[in-house]
């Protein structure tokens, strides 16, 4: 999809999400009618449904890890296509009504992966406190703000104190400062096309009670130097203890390599599963236009060769 005016994209809501920010940051995307939904879950299935163009959903935090919500729809409910990453800094803030003090805080409300996110302040500062999880962490926001309860804080980005008119009591109380999470934009019919900076996710689902089956999979890739960017096992949700792997590798599908291996995982594998192939976030447009340079010179010394080989 090449513009997005007039689409309508779906998105984990209310507003004043880090969700809504990540998205926010897209320039193109910013054109669509943005639509919140009060799930993760819901805003992939709005995709699946026709009730939106796109989602737009959360699926790494680089402190918590994977969002099991999303890749576990993505694995096992819809077969919807990734067709942008989008990665934003993550700063979390502890808020609460006006004249609210930190000491009056029992129970803080937000996202659990947020929430998880702030382990240590909690603890050091908060250790009785009660945390609630809630859908989001502007729905926690939100609560706070419409509540009568002088006890309640919530765990949010600034724009949901600006936005639910709540005071921050303590800024960027994450445990780790280069708090980032990463974001999927979906769709249900369309590849993204190469760029020359892309990356690929497949799911293998593997042999089971056959020894080296991961290995056979991970051979494959580099038997033909494709890198890994990431591998992470999933309950398979069939058995205890079967699993598939989800990974992430450097490059495209019209990228003949890696056409190329994913054709013999299709042959080898019970299953493999397409997420998507995409631009990769923050990518070096001077490194992309290398990639595509080297990789049209290539193509044009392959072509020749083959042009002189007898009929």
């Amino acid at each position: 999809m090449k513009d997005f005016a007039g689409c309508k994209i779906s998105y984990l809501g209310p507003q004043g999400t880090f969700t809504e920010e990540a998205l926010r940051s897209q320039a193109d995307l910013g054109k669509a009618e943005l639509i919140p939904y009060p799930t993760i879950a819901a805003a992939i299935e709005a995709v699946d449904l026709g009730e939106t163009d796109c989602g737009f959903v959360a699926i790494e935090n680089s402190i918590e890890g994977t969002v099991a919500a999303t890749i576990d729809a993505l694995i096992f409910n819809h077969d919807l296509f990734v067709i942008r990453e989008v990665v934003l800094d993550i700063h979390l803030n502890l808020m609460a009504k006006p004249e609210t003090k930190l000491a009056q805080i029992k129970k803080v409300l937000s996202y659990p992966h947020a929430s998880a996110q702030c382990r240590l302040f909690l603890q050091k500062h908060l250790p009785d406190a009660e945390v609630i999880a809630t859908n989001s962490t502007a729905e926690a926001a939100k609560i706070v703000a419409e509540s009568s309860d002088p006890a309640l804080g919530a765990l949010a980005p600034a724009v949901s104190a600006e936005l639910y008119k709540l005071e921050i009591l303590e800024r960027a109380i994450e445990d780790f400062k280069d708090n980032q999470t990463r974001f999927f934009l979906l769709n249900k019919d369309h590849i993204s096309p190469r760029t020359g900076h892309d990356k690929t996710t497949v799911v293998c689902f593997q042999l089971t009670d056959r020894p080296g089956s991961l290995l056979s999979i991970l051979a494959q890739f580099s038997a033909r130097n494709i890198n890994l960017t990431k591998l992470e096992s999933r309950p398979s949700k069939a058995a205890l203890g079967e699993y598939c792997f989800v990974i992430d590798l450097e490059g495209h599908i019209e990228d003949p390599v890696v056409a190329d291996t994913l054709s013999e995982l299709h042959r080898s594998l019970p299953e493999l599963k397409l997420i998507g192939s995409y631009p990769v976030a923050n990518s070096n447009d001077n490194r992309a236009e290398d990639i595509r340079e080297k990789s049209a010179k290539a193509e044009t010394w392959l072509s020749d060769l083959l042009s002189k080989i007898d009929d």
